[in-house]
């Protein structure tokens, strides 16, 4: 796929209704109140504001020119979670994004939100949830994304912003073999939150669902574990559900001349408030790990293209030699994948296992929560999926049961910057 593994070798329920039950579901209660202007978000959010105390051990760098959560090293745990608003209110919905961005950065810092989960005040649900107490934000990071129906729906362009909708935000097409279930498809607003622990992952998420009552309900989400890539090269090279290495030179974090390249929306491209930022497209695919597992080693290697052990590709002996394509089986997916049969297409990866129980059958509920970060997609991901949806032998094994695409702004440069802010000036 771009799926399990887009070889770099030269780079490396929705709809507007919404139920009391869904929000009840993710919230203790009450939203988060306090000064909406913009300046005094942080301490809006979260109660006097904490010049004493340094951010946490693992703590990464919230603040910057670009979102964290993108190139930064990949974390071992994913809480990824889609939103639909639910307002028409455009001052409710600005006022939301600058407490989440204010929560967000106490949370990646390891601080409580506001007076945290033990206020002293009975009468009053806590400003934190409190399951992340005396947790370390494990290189907690949490990255926003806005959807195309967020500038228009229904035909209704309910936050005046339906003119700074970039071009590149155009819905992802329908490639061959997809079956894509609406329920996990689409929507307005996306949060992705990375940590080393899945509490703390899971607790990022159920606070900015929780601050976001009444302005925003939860419309999917997704768990992952043991992600299938890396931005650190020099790390081991992680295994996807196949048993096969995943994310062998992928863009890493420090090639900032191909992150420039490939991954960031330089100034010009498109809107201003997207300047700095990346185009992230997430994909909900099935393995059909039973009929895999049945398979015999040389023909998944062949399916791969690559060994199961190693990871060199066909015709090599070392996981990061030079791939030589013509010793690959034509439709195996690494030779499909690779930039040299794709025009130089390169995107980065940050994708993750789940498995979500059974289905029923007997069979495992489980596959890749594939996530690519790009600066144009219609120069991505999607010239490089219509290849493999055509041609890969590896779609007998995997389907296509979910899919969005989101449009991530630059990263927030200050205390009065907030998620969003320079596209709803």
């Amino acid at each position: 796929m771009t799926e399990i593994e887009h070889d770099t070798e030269t780079v490396e329920p929705s709809g507007d209704g919404f139920s009391r039950r869904a929000l009840l579901g993710w919230t203790g209660g009450a939203l988060v109140v306090g000064a909406a202007a913009a300046g005094g978000v942080a301490t809006a959010v979260t109660g006097t504001e904490d010049k004493s105390s340094a951010p946490a051990l693992g703590a990464v760098d919230f603040h910057g020119a670009n979102q964290a959560g993108i190139a930064t090293p990949v974390q071992d745990r994913l809480h990824f979670c889609v939103f639909d608003v639910i307002t028409d209110d455009r001052a409710k919905l600005v006022r939301m994004l600058q407490q989440w961005t204010a929560a967000a950065a106490a949370m990646t810092a390891g601080k409580a939100i506001g007076t945290g989960a033990d206020s002293g005040v009975p009468q009053s649900p806590p400003d934190d949830t409190g399951e992340a107490v005396g947790l370390p934000p494990n290189n907690l990071t949490l990255t926003v994304g806005f959807g195309p129906s967020l500038f228009t729906k229904d035909g209704k362009d309910r936050f005046q912003i339906a003119a700074k909708k970039p071009e590149a935000l155009a819905e992802l097409p329908l490639f061959p073999g997809d079956k894509l279930d609406p329920q996990r498809s689409g929507g307005d607003i996306a949060v992705q939150a990375c940590s080393d622990d899945p509490q703390v992952a899971v607790h990022a998420i159920r606070n900015l669902a929780r601050i976001g009552f009444g302005v925003v309900s939860v419309r999917w989400s997704q768990l992952g574990f043991g992600k299938t890539s890396s931005t650190t090269p020099e790390a081991m090279t992680p295994r996807n559900l196949f048993g096969f290495k995943d994310g062998t030179r992928n863009i890493a974090g420090t090639e900032t001349d191909r992150l420039r390249e490939h991954v960031w929306v330089p100034a010009g491209e498109g809107p201003q408030w997207m300047t700095g930022g990346s185009y992230l497209v997430a994909r909900r695919i099935r393995m059909h790990i039973e009929t895999w597992d049945r398979t015999s080693l040389q023909e998944q290697q062949d399916v791969i293209g690559r060994s199961k052990g190693v990871g060199a590709p066909h015709g090599a002996t070392g996981e990061h030699d030079v791939v030589p394509l013509k010793a690959l089986p034509e439709k195996s997916h690494v030779r499909l994948s690779h930039p040299d049969s794709n025009n130089g297409v390169t995107i980065l990866r940050r994708g993750y296992s789940f498995v979500d129980g059974s289905d029923g059958l007997g069979r495992l509920e489980a596959g890749l929560f594939f996530l690519a970060y790009q600066r144009d997609p219609r120069k991505g991901f999607i010239p490089l999926q219509q290849q493999l949806a055509a041609n890969d032998t590896m779609n007998e094994y995997i389907q296509h049961v979910g899919s969005a695409l989101f449009a991530c702004p630059g990263g927030v440069r200050g205390a009065d910057d907030y998620w969003g802010k320079a596209l709803f000036a």
